[in-house]
C-alpha cells in the first residue's frame, strides 16, 4: 500500500507539472517521427544521478517508451555496462565518462544535467587542500580523479603528498567521522550522512566553489550504436531525462520518496536532502563542450587521459539533440 501511495502521489505531481508544461506534448512532437524504438534501458546507480532516471520514468511513457528498464549497476560498472549495451543511457560524473571514453568506450555525450555533487571534508584544524600534504585523506564512493584533479590545481602532487584512505573495507568514511583520518572526499549521500554525524567541516563545496562550480558534474550520455540507430528516441529520451531534471527543482520531496522507494538510497531525509541542494537548474545555462573540455584538459595535462580534448569532443559528443531541446524547451 505504501508503494502504490507513493506512485499514486508521484503521478500526481506529474499530473500537477503537466499542467505547467512538463507532460504537455512539446509543439514540434506531432511533425517528429516515429520512435525507432520503444524500449529504453537506464542505469540505475548513485542518489544524485538516478533521480533524473526514476523522475524521468512517466515522462519517458509520455514520449512514447512502452519497455522502460532500470538496471541495478555497481558504482564503477555504470559506464562499462553503458559500452558494453547492457543499458543505453547513463547518467554519470563527467571525469568518468571521459576516461571511460580514453580507453575507448563507445559512448556518447548528450547533455549536461546539473552541477554541485562532491564535498571535500576537513578535521578541525584543516582550511584549505594544500594544508593536505602528508595527511590522510579517504574516499568512499567519490571519483579519485576528481580528488587528483583537486590537489593538482594548488600544486599537490597527489600520489606523493596524500597518504590514500580508500579500502572500502577499513571504511572510510567510518574513520574521518571518528577523528581517525583527516580529509575525506564525500559524494551524495556521504556529505549528508556527515553533516548528520557532526563530522570535520567542508573545506571545498563542488556546488559553490570555482572552477568545479562552473561546469556539469553529471552528464547525459548513451551508447553510441544506440545514438546512430536511434536518433529520434535519444532526442525523445533526453527531453524525458532533462524534464526531470525541472521536476527535481519544482518537487524534490517526491523525487527524493522514489529514491527511497527504489531502494536507490535507505534514507529519505538523505535523499531529499541531495535532491534539494544540487543545481539541477544548470542544463540550460551551462555550456556541456565546456565542461567535457575542462576536464579532459585538466586530465590530459595530469597524464590521466591520452587523448586530446578536441578530438574526444569531435569524436565523443553529439550537442544537436540538446541544441533542439535548448531551443524547443524554452518555447
Amino acid at each position: 500500500m505504501p508503494m502504490m501511495q507513493t506512485r499514486r502521489r508521484f503521478l500526481c505531481t506529474l499530473s500537477m507539472a503537466g499542467g505547467a508544461g512538463l507532460l504537455r506534448p512539446p509543439r514540434m512532437l506531432a511533425a517528429e517521427e516515429t520512435l525507432e524504438t520503444t524500449t529504453i534501458r537506464m542505469a540505475k546507480g548513485r542518489p544524485c544521478s538516478t533521480a533524473e532516471a526514476l523522475a524521468a520514468e512517466e515522462l519517458l511513457r509520455a514520449e512514447g517508451f512502452k519497455e522502460i528498464a532500470y538496471v541495478e549497476v555497481a558504482k564503477n560498472e555504470v559506464l562499462p555496462a553503458t559500452a558494453d549495451r547492457a543499458v543505453d543511457f547513463s547518467i554519470n560524473f563527467a571525469v568518468n565518462h571521459i576516461q571511460a571514453i580514453d580507453r575507448d568506450a563507445p559512448i556518447t555525450f548528450l547533455a549536461g544535467v546539473h552541477g554541485g555533487c562532491y564535498e571535500l571534508f576537513a578535521r578541525d584544524g584543516l582550511g584549505s587542500i594544500s594544508e593536505l600534504k602528508g595527511k590522510q585523506v579517504g574516499l568512499q564512493s567519490g571519483s579519485p580523479s576528481l580528488l587528483r584533479l583537486m590537489a593538482a590545481q594548488v600544486g599537490l602532487d597527489p600520489e606523493k603528498d596524500f597518504r590514500w584512505v580508500v579500502d572500502p573495507k577499513l571504511k572510510p568514511l567510518d574513520l574521518f567521522a571518528e577523528g581517525k583520518i583527516d580529509a575525506f572526499l564525500g559524494f551524495p549521500p556521504e556529505p549528508q550522512e556527515l553533516r548528520a554525524r557532526r563530522a570535520g567541516h567542508v573545506i571545498l563545496d563542488t556546488t559553490v566553489d570555482r572552477p568545479w562550480s562552473q561546469y556539469f558534474c553529471c552528464m547525459a550520455a548513451a551508447n553510441r550504436e544506440y545514438v546512430r540507430r536511434n536518433p529520434v528516441a535519444t532526442k525523445r529520451a533526453l527531453r524525458a531525462i532533462l524534464r526531470a531534471a525541472d521536476l527535481c527543482i519544482t518537487d524534490p520531496p517526491a523525487v527524493a520518496r522514489r529514491l527511497v522507494d527504489a531502494g536507490v538510497t535507505p534514507r529519505y531525509e538523505y535523499a531529499l536532502q541531495t535532491v534539494s541542494e544540487i543545481h539541477y537548474d544548470k542544463w540550460q545555462d551551462y555550456n556541456a563542450e565546456d565542461t567535457v573540455r575542462f576536464y579532459a584538459l585538466r586530465l590530459h595535462e595530469a597524464g590521466m587521459i591520452k587523448s586530446l580534448p578536441n578530438k574526444l569532443i569531435t569524436d565523443n559528443t553529439d550537442w544537436r539533440f540538446l541544441n533542439d531541446l535548448k531551443r524547443e524547451l524554452k518555447a
